[in-house]
């Protein structure tokens, strides 16, 4: 009996060495995994500078590096100043104007497909209840198009990058002499540096003033300005420098234009700024702000 015994107890032992190494060689491959996803996370995971942004996060961290202009916010009880981002730009919407203060993005090579322009202009749903929502109607016989802000080619990489720059938030009525002609000539210039010159470009562009109203919902700009700011292609801010490409126009939202240069529009980022009560390019240090700010580069 005793033999028995002892022999159960020894085997019971066994059992429990077995467990407890079972339970250690899990928990080590466990362990082990964890430290990698750890060590993935800081060094192999990073999204590359020159990918498109798959998160709301990433595209706020991506197209409001040089700083967020207006200080826009999530906040709805700031109607007039309310910061909307997707996985191809991000914005100030205006609830009392109808269209957005700015909107501001990246364009990469990797930005520049062959998707089909979508046309799918339509109210952007995203906007809080208590808010105004433009619809594509609401500019039917007014005379002025549904301009872009952030182009429809910036974002041809696929169609649904494309569709999203048809969202009302980002279109602003301009005149036809303005949209199809001078702001098209600009918008193509743009896309050209990044394919010729091997750069990424940083871009914002706004309206300011007001001169009458579509279906009292929305307002007219005085003007359309944008600001481009060239870098190295996969770089990020920290590679701007005084002789860092800068280039801004402020167009007249006005008929007669179409066969004018962009160039004629170009000003200082500087001028804008005032003109439109915004600051731009406040995460670069001060001093490099003032040098690049008042510079107007004639190309």
């Amino acid at each position: 009996m005793k033999n028995k015994t002892l022999i159960g107890g020894i085997i019971a032992l066994i059992i429990l060495v077995i467990i407890a190494l079972f339970c250690w060689s899990v928990g080590k491959k466990i362990n082990d995994r964890l430290r990698g996803d750890e060590t993935n996370a800081n060094t192999t995971v990073q999204q590359p500078t020159n990918a498109p942004p798959t998160t709301p996060v990433q595209a706020e961290k991506a197209y409001l590096a040089l700083g967020n202009p207006s200080g826009a916010t999530i906040d709805p009880s700031n109607p007039d100043n309310y910061l909307m981002v997707n996985p191809a730009y991000a914005l100030s919407y205006n609830n009392s104007k109808g269209t957005a203060n700015w909107v501001s993005w990246r364009v990469t090579s990797s930005d520049l497909g062959e998707a089909d322009r979508q046309n799918n202009f339509r109210p952007d749903d995203r906007l809080p209840k208590s808010f105004t929502r433009v619809t594509p109607s609401d500019y039917t016989g007014s005379g002025f198009d549904r301009g872009h802000l952030c182009p429809s080619a910036d974002r041809s990489s696929s169609a649904e990058a494309n569709s999203l720059t048809f969202l009302m938030t980002n279109m602003v009525p301009q005149t036809p002499d303005l949209n199809r002609n001078v702001w098209a000539d600009f918008e193509s210039y743009s896309r050209d540096l990044v394919r010729k010159n091997n750069v990424d470009l940083y871009i914002v562009a706004g309206v300011y003033g007001a001169k009458g109203r579509l279906k009292k919902k929305v307002t007219v700009p005085t003007n359309c300005w944008k600001v481009i700011v060239a870098i190295p292609k996969g770089a990020d801010i920290s590679a701007i420098n005084e002789k860092t490409l800068v280039i801004a126009v402020d167009m007249p939202n006005v008929q007669g234009i179409d066969k004018q240069n962009w160039q004629k529009f170009q000003t200082s980022v500087r001028t804008i700024e005032q003109k439109a009560n915004i600051n731009l390019l406040s995460n670069l240090p001060q001093n490099l702000q003032d040098a690049l700010e008042t510079q107007t580069d004639k190309k």
